[in-house]
């Protein structure tokens, strides 16, 4: 894997733990302060959130990295100014549309949401709609921030991302932490009151997220005005010509950046009915809150790397592809997909062994006897999501977007018919089934796109998934039984420290023996080559 692609993946991976890392801790206190109740409530507001921003971005952020890194590649950098700055103007149109539109039609989606009644879960439309109008704010600072994101990751310049991430998150959660923590204990205000703060921190992140670009561009304005004068041939688009490539690239972008905020939209808007018309209403709210806000965020940190590699790994396909240079294209993807697998696939099953500890760790407030089984088998699904973002990523890279938008339709379709009945069948259990089997249908369809139009053999992939999953399995098996005995001398349900420290022995535990292993069986060379440690090397 060429050095660019490594050190561009290593930053963004930096900045996506940490942003991924801040967004989970928080949710502890946060939780403590609003359980179940607010955090259905919080996450009625974000799921709306979520899907307008990816519309009101239209794709451009990640499109306009791909557009950036193709004509800089060719010398032509007046193209790329000239792009980026009518991609401002669109994105500030875009996020007003954005903002509008949520805002006036927020009683109609707090009504769905609610699974078509006027209460539901001791929620009110009324409430609804405000936490909506709140975090919808957020559209009118986003997209324009995220654009400026991409611009930087098209010209290799991966640390603004990285750390602009990391700044707005961190101020989002200072605001909505304090704001929540006032509200709730301080001015004795209500819970509705506190949640739609939390959901305005949204636009309060960004404000400090694009103030830490606005520095980047400051710092690194000399270097980059240093490109103004062609080295390439003027392309000469017209605004129509570059609108049009852009649309091309952005198209796929919109759907699969959509396609976890789908799969939770359709979570909100069915969980509850489902779980009504099997006669469990008595803990929809709790399953709802649980499967849509807590668990995504102790999920989501495995995926955090294959989220890095998805940015990064665009651009750099681009321009191994554009270039024509097909060895170093399937090395690049074979490279990608051994990390993945080695680091994601452990951290996932990890996690699923240790589902117990870690859900009193994190959620001990929130209805662990639930959260804790809906974890085991939430956790392992990260492997998916990763498979699904890398695999993405790819087709977008090689110009093959709309098998990427067909391969998303499909894994929609599976989730939105079991739905329902596999809630109404496993409750929360079944949510998380119809995920799997949806992602699993796309991640199997793109596969096969990938095979065909990038001549990539996935042979040696499988053959490293296979032992990895052998070691994957002894790993778990080790971490589980050291849970269970450190269990019997440390409850891990007696409090925050107590789990902290069964989570620490068994995760050592489990963690060094599937590295000795990767190490005596020589996988651990073979996935970091030249970047593993020379006193580690085998001798040949």
């Amino acid at each position: 894997m060429s050095n660019k692609l490594l050190r561009g993946t290593l930053v963004l991976t930096i900045g996506t733990y940490l942003s991924r890392i801040l967004g989970m801790i928080y949710l502890i206190p946060f939780s403590a302060m609003v359980g179940a109740t607010g955090g259905a409530l919080f996450q009625y507001g974000y799921n709306q959130y979520t899907i307008f921003l990816s519309i009101a971005t239209l794709g451009f952020p990640t499109a306009v990295s791909k557009f950036v890194s193709k004509y800089n590649a060719i010398g032509d950098y007046e193209t790329t100014r000239k792009m980026f700055r009518a991609g401002m103007s669109v994105m500030l149109v875009t996020g007003i549309i954005a903002f509008s539109i949520l805002y006036l039609t927020a009683p109609i989606f707090a009504k769905i949401q609610l699974g078509g009644s006027n209460e539901t879960g001791g929620l009110t439309v009324d409430q609804v709609v405000y936490v909506i109008r709140m975090v919808s704010l957020g559209l009118l600072v986003v997209p324009i921030m995220s654009l400026v994101r991409g611009f930087f990751q098209g010209h290799s310049m991966m640390g603004p991302t990285a750390v602009s991430q990391v700044i707005e998150q961190l101020v989002r959660i200072i605001f909505l932490l304090t704001a929540t923590f006032i509200i709730l204990k301080v001015l004795d205000g209500g819970l509705v009151i506190a949640v739609g703060y939390a959901t305005f921190a949204a636009l309060i992140g960004a404000f400090g997220g694009l103030f830490t670009l606005y520095l980047y561009w400051l710092k690194r304005k000399d270097r980059l005005l240093a490109m103004q004068p062609n080295t390439g041939d003027y392309s000469g688009l017209s605004y129509k010509q570059m609108f049009t490539e852009l649309f091309s690239y952005a198209a796929p972008y919109v759907f699969v950046g959509l396609a976890i905020p789908i799969y939770s939209y359709i979570d909100t808007n069915t969980i509850n009915r489902a779980m009504i018309a099997s006669g469990h209403q008595d803990i929809s709210t709790a399953v709802l809150s649980i499967v849509t806000l807590y668990l995504p965020k102790l999920v989501m940190i495995p995926v955090s790397l294959a989220t890095a590699f998805g940015l990064t790994l665009i651009p750099t396909i681009t321009e191994s592809f554009t270039a024509r240079n097909y060895k170093l294209l399937n090395r690049q993807i074979d490279q990608t997909m051994q990390v993945i697998l080695f680091f994601v696939l452990p951290a996932s099953f990890g996690i699923s062994a240790l589902a117990g500890p870690v859900y009193w760790f994190f959620y001990p407030s929130v209805h662990p006897e639930i959260g804790t089984s809906i974890l085991f088998w939430y956790a392992p699904v990260a492997l998916l999501f990763s498979l699904f973002t890398i695999n993405a990523a790819i087709l977008q890279g090689i110009n093959k977007q709309k098998f990427a938008i067909v391969s998303l339709l499909l894994g929609i379709i599976i989730k939105t018919v079991l739905n329902i009945p596999l809630i109404s069948w496993l409750q929360g259990n079944g949510s998380v089934l119809a995920t799997a089997l949806g992602y699993s249908a796309s991640i199997l369809y793109m596969f096969i796109m990938i095979k065909r139009h990038a001549g990539y053999s996935f042979r040696r992939i499988f053959k490293r998934f296979i032992l990895i999953g052998i070691l994957t399995a002894i790993m778990a098996v080790v971490a589980y039984v050291t849970c269970q005995l450190v269990s019997q001398v440390i409850s891990y349900e007696g409090g925050m420290v107590q789990a902290g420290i069964v989570i620490l022995i068994s995760m050592i535990t489990g963690g060094g023996v599937y590295m000795f292993l990767s190490y005596k069986v020589g996988l651990l060379e073979r996935v970091l080559g030249s970047r593993m440690p020379s006193f580690l090397r085998k001798k040949s």
